[in-house]
């Protein structure tokens, strides 16, 4: 029970990664806003995981919208203590050039504005409190970028910037902000990631990870829940490879 007595939002909670850290927060004690643009996801979900789980609509790329969801989750627990800005979105491998403004922009706002947006509405009430823990779900794109993923890789490796600047700056509030990196995993994102799924592709993309599999929404709701318990609270600004070794 690393979590007892939290309260926490998780974005783009209602499936992959995200609903596995859900999973892992509920189970830990925490109790969890499932936060996602498929409003009958989030909802489903909550439904099914019990009464510590409440589940909000949002476009994390809006500022309205996310502001809605902070005024939710306050309203709900009276205060937070864990956001996991865990939505994100790719393009299809593209040649750099290539891709359109609005896949683009879509990148742009789900990656990166989001987190601003939930930053701007969430964290005032953190350092007032003087405390919090934020965690970006960042990945080993932003550190190890290949290519025609270019804006995405991009995307991410500014969220670790965002990370560590979000951390230097909050550290005296008492509010500490990390990052995982994971590789792809099986979540609804893989197929976008790799352009198709057949046995060949996934083969060769495998086959750059040293420990041979894809991350799995387990992978990252363990080094979830480490990061933001009071277990890593000497912790702040990490950017935590969770990749099979994907990055040596």
């Amino acid at each position: 029970m690393r979590l007892e007595g939290k309260t926490a939002i998780v974005t783009g909670g209602a499936s992959g990664f995200g609903a596995g850290i859900v999973r892992k927060f509920l189970a830990e004690g925490a109790r969890v806003m499932i936060a996602d643009i498929n409003g009958d996801a989030a909802h489903e979900l909550a439904t099914r995981l019990g009464s510590e789980a409440v589940a909000q609509q949002v476009d994390v790329g809006e500022g309205a919208s996310v502001q809605k969801m902070a005024d939710a989750a306050f309203s709900t627990f009276g205060h937070l203590d864990i956001l996991v800005n865990n939505a994100g979105v790719t393009h299809l491998p593209t040649p750099l050039e290539e891709v359109s403004e609005a896949d683009f922009d879509r990148v742009f706002n789900v990656n990166m504005k989001s987190v601003y947006l939930t930053a701007r509405a969430l964290v005032p009430p953190m350092k007032a409190r003087g405390a919090g823990s934020i965690l970006n779900v960042a990945s080993t794109a932003g550190l190890s970028p290949r290519p025609n993923l270019n804006w995405y890789n991009a995307s991410k490796g500014w969220m670790i910037t965002a990370t560590k600047t979000m951390a230097v700056e909050l550290a005296p509030s008492g509010v500490r902000v990390n990052a995982i990196c994971p590789v792809a995993g099986e979540t609804p994102l893989l197929k976008s990631f790799m352009g198709e799924d057949t046995p060949e592709i996934r083969a060769k993309f495998l086959s750059t990870i040293p420990l041979g599999r894809f991350s799995t929404p387990e992978d990252m709701a363990n080094a979830a829940c480490f990061l933001c318990s009071d277990e890593a609270s000497m912790i702040t600004g990490a950017a935590l490879e969770v990749d099979g070794g994907r990055c040596i």
